[in-house]
């Protein structure tokens, strides 16, 4: 989508790409010299993150005035491009032969069935595992101890955390492992590639988060950064996510959800993850993951 921002603007755009966490991790790192202009993509918690590092510059472009409160911060730090719901995600061989229905509850996951059998996002790395642990608390009322316990039984079943998102998809689609939790995003592109796999949501309910952009504090190109910004928030991009076949939900009110996405979608109960909460806590919520889950 990016050739039609520079055919459009003849603004060349160097996009490089990293898991969220790894991203933020780096933007921080350079921040006394930033190498980047804008921090393109990854769920708002990473963006709130960065707000409390001072890693971004308030900049609100246009698309501001229409969208919902969710989907833009009130001081400018971020706007959002797109809203994707995790989901989970299993191999339908796998089902099949074990007579099983895809997981339609979080305790489904708890099943020996999927003994090392899952594979998911590494909180270390990567944001879809950071929304993922938030749907955790959020289905658990916030209670920490809960939520822990159950990412603990959760843990017999993983037989591999992912440096990315979607580093998990690939396994699944082929069998060699049974299921995970991803972004809807990914999990529909591993569907289109051809592999078979059930796409399903927990009855309890599952987080979504927005997909962000923002301004780097001392970019070195602010005004080419701006309109990248201006783009990517506005139809102009957005009305592109069908035709590239990509499964984001727009976050414009003026684009409406491609048809094929809404009708998964539809009937599943979804939230949104609160980013002020997330941003937070995120850090801390880690490192308890790393120190509690983890080994």
């Amino acid at each position: 989508m990016l050739a039609e921002f520079e055919t459009a603007t003849g603004i060349k755009v160097n996009f490089l790409r990293f898991s969220s966490g790894e991203a933020l991790a780096r933007v921080i790192a350079e921040k006394n010299n930033p190498k980047v202009d804008v921090l393109f993509g990854g769920p708002v918690e990473t963006f709130a993150a960065g707000i409390k590092e001072g890693v971004f510059e308030p900049y609100k472009p246009p698309a501001v005035a229409t969208l919902p409160a969710r989907f833009k911060e009130v001081d400018g730090y971020w706007t959002a491009i797109a809203d994707d719901p995790l989901v989970f995600m299993t191999n339908q061989k796998f089902l099949t032969e074990n007579k099983l229905s895809a997981p339609a509850s979080w305790d489904d996951l708890l099943s020996p069935v999927y003994k090392g059998m899952l594979q998911m996002a590494d909180a270390r790395t990567s944001g879809t595992a950071v929304t993922r642990i938030f749907s955790v608390l959020e289905v658990n009322g916030r209670d920490e101890e809960k939520a822990f316990a159950y990412l603990k039984k959760l843990r017999a079943n993983v037989q591999l955390y992912t440096k990315s998102g979607g580093g998990g998809t690939l396994p699944v689609g082929l069998g060699q492992a049974a299921g995970g939790i991803f972004f809807i995003v990914d999990a529909l592109d591993t569907k289109a590639k051809g592999y078979d796999v059930a796409i399903s949501f927990p009855k309890e309910g599952i987080g979504t988060s927005a997909e962000a952009i923002a301004l780097i504090k001392g970019a070195k190109n602010p005004d080419a950064g701006k309109k990248l910004i201006d783009w990517a928030t506005s139809p102009a991009m957005q009305g592109l996510f069908a035709k590239h076949k990509i499964n984001f939900v727009p976050a414009h009110p003026e684009v409406k959800t491609e048809a094929s996405l809404a009708e998964v979608l539809k009937g599943a109960k979804i939230f949104a993850i609160d980013d002020a909460y997330a941003g937070a806590n995120r850090k801390r919520i880690v490192e308890r993951w790393v120190a509690e889950v983890l080994p």
